[in-house]
């Protein structure tokens, strides 16, 4: 039984409204005070658990993982907030997680799908161009809503980054996503294939390093959002290093889009597209880091409460997922001080409570 759980301390029910008076009563969120007294009265900041939106959980750097590692990722996960995973493609098949109560909800894209040998190896669903449609079907049926592209990758005969596919395939790909249910989001790094993906109706994009000022409207009118990953975008710099004597033109490209990385993301909030957290935590990122993510965010330039938003109720509400509502799921964090001002706490919770229990 999860009981009753009296909040005494300030609601954050959005970014922008705060109130008073919060109970969970068996797992569920309610502003009406119970007739029985409390079982636990906790104090704190409240907000809604923190979201992940570009996770691997089940994914390692060789691709599939163990059932014990899978299990400790998203326990990693969980400790530090997170409480709801946007999965991005992962090997290892999820579902059973999703049956445990102490473990946070994870929204599910299946496997990514990549060109043939254009992406690490043991990682994805490779298939060439006139095979792309039928992939995209297989995984929007076995996923959650949301289908993972590999949109571009190293064309090592080009010596550079190269898109994936072909315009048309995309289209069709996206149309047969939509067809299916799901949302498609894609994995892109380079400038052009943003203009690819735009054209085809992509609905997210992954990383997004090759924002130029031309996209920003077209983002914004066609609603597409950015998942910048900026912890994993810190990480081009050994990319380039490591490709220098090979490819020196791609280690150049890669270290030009690192260096612009901050600018292009203030731009595009800005310009009022939307930006959202995500570590990409699974095969070179540790589980466990959305504080960082969100705190890259606002060293970006983004302000502290926006930042925060990237991983909270807006998230939320872009995925379909409860928040801080009456009848909602008690998926809550308490911090010590207000974490729109000061995202700091975040690090250092006071209390974490999930489905009603609380964890600590």
């Amino acid at each position: 039984m999860t009981g009753i759980i009296e909040f005494s301390g300030p609601v954050l029910t959005a970014a922008d409204q705060l109130r008073h008076g919060l109970w969970a009563v068996d797992g569920q969120l309610t502003f009406r005070r119970p007739a029985t007294a409390p079982d636990l009265v906790l104090d704190g900041w409240v907000i809604p658990g923190l979201v992940d939106a570009h996770c691997h959980i089940g994914l390692g750097p060789g691709g599939d993982v163990p059932e014990d590692t899978a299990e400790a990722q998203a326990l990693a996960d969980r400790d530090a907030g997170t409480l709801l995973v946007r999965d991005a493609g992962a090997v290892h098949d999820t579902r059973w997680l999703q049956q445990r109560a102490d473990l946070p909800r994870i929204i599910r894209a299946g496997r990514h799908i990549a060109r043939t040998r254009r992406y690490l190896r043991g990682f994805a669903v490779e298939v060439e161009p006139e095979d792309l449609v039928e992939a995209v079907r297989k995984q929007a049926r076995a996923g959650d809503g949301w289908v993972k592209l590999v949109g571009d990758w190293i064309d090592r005969d080009a010596g550079d980054l190269a898109a994936s596919f072909p315009a048309g395939a995309l289209k069709d790909a996206i149309r047969a996503a939509h067809d299916e249910g799901a949302r498609v989001t894609a994995h892109c790094f380079a400038e052009g294939t943003l203009d690819d993906m735009l054209d085809a109706g992509i609905d997210c994009i992954e990383h997004g390093t090759g924002l130029l000022p031309r996209h920003l409207p077209r983002f914004v009118e066609q609603g597409v959002p950015i998942v910048p990953t900026l912890i994993n975008i810190a990480t081009f710099p050994d990319i380039a290093a490591r490709a220098e004597a090979k490819f020196p033109r791609y280690a150049a490209h890669m270290r030009s889009l690192w260096a612009r990385r901050a600018e292009r993301i203030l731009e595009a909030h800005e310009a009022g597209v939307a930006i959202f957290a995500g570590t990409d935590a699974g095969s070179v990122i540790g589980h466990g880091r959305i504080v960082d993510e969100i705190q890259a965010l606002h060293a970006a330039g983004l302000p502290a409460a926006a930042a925060l938003d990237a991983a909270g109720w807006s998230a939320r509400t872009w995925l379909g997922a409860e928040s801080i509502a009456e009848g909602a799921s008690a998926d809550v964090l308490l911090c010590a001080e207000d974490p729109r001002v000061h995202l700091g706490t975040l690090s250092e919770l006071q209390h974490l409570v999930l489905r009603g229990r609380l964890v600590r």
